[in-house]
Order: C-alpha cells, then structure tokens, then sequence
C-alpha cells in the first residue's frame, strides 16, 4: 500500500494511510488473527456477518422501493447550530440601508 507525502506533510500522509487500512479491514484482520479462532466460533462469526449483510441489503433495497421511509441524515461534526457567543464562521452580516427601519416621512 502506497501514500504520497507532499510538502513533507507526514501527519497527512499517516491520516491517508490510515484511512486506507481502515477501508481495506486491515485492521479487523489484523484483531482477528490476533488469537486462534476455533472453526465453529469462526463459521458463526461469518454466518452473522453474513446475515447482517442480507438484512442491511434489504434494507436499502425497501428504503429504495418506498416500502419503508429513509433515517433521517445524522448531523455531521461543526455543521449544527452555532452556540451564541462564540464568532460565526460565515459571511459578515449584511447592514442595513440608512433609514431602512425608519418609515416615517
């Protein structure tokens, strides 16, 4: 497994790699082999895996014929509601027009 190191940046490079092993279950294995595992503990671990896999196919197959309703999309990290008092991160406020409030005339 390959990850290029740009601008000398290392910590980037490990963060890539990481994410790579993660993907590739590098890790998992890596748990699992290390102790023996006995065939029969083995063949029910590849059974429920195997199970867990048909259900969550079922799943995504009923959410996408309309038989069951779509989760609703977990936040993700920094997009909720800003806490008062701390400095927004977006766009300045916009000012308003001099007189815009006042309609007397």
């Amino acid at each position: 497994m390959q990850v290029l190191v740009r601008d000398n940046n290392v910590d980037q490079a490990l963060r890539v790699l990481k994410k790579k092993m993660q993907r590739e279950g590098i890790f998992r294995e890596m748990k699992q082999r290390k102790a023996y595992e006995k065939p029969s503990v083995r063949k029910a671990r590849e059974k429920a895996e195997a199970v867990r896999r048909a259900r969550k196919q079922a799943r995504k197959t009923a959410i996408r014929e309309g038989l069951i309703a779509a989760p609703k999309p977990k936040p993700r990290f920094g997009a909720g509601p800003r806490r008062p008092g701390l400095p927004s991160t977006g766009a300045a406020p916009q000012q308003q027009a001099p007189n815009a409030g006042n309609a007397t005339a």
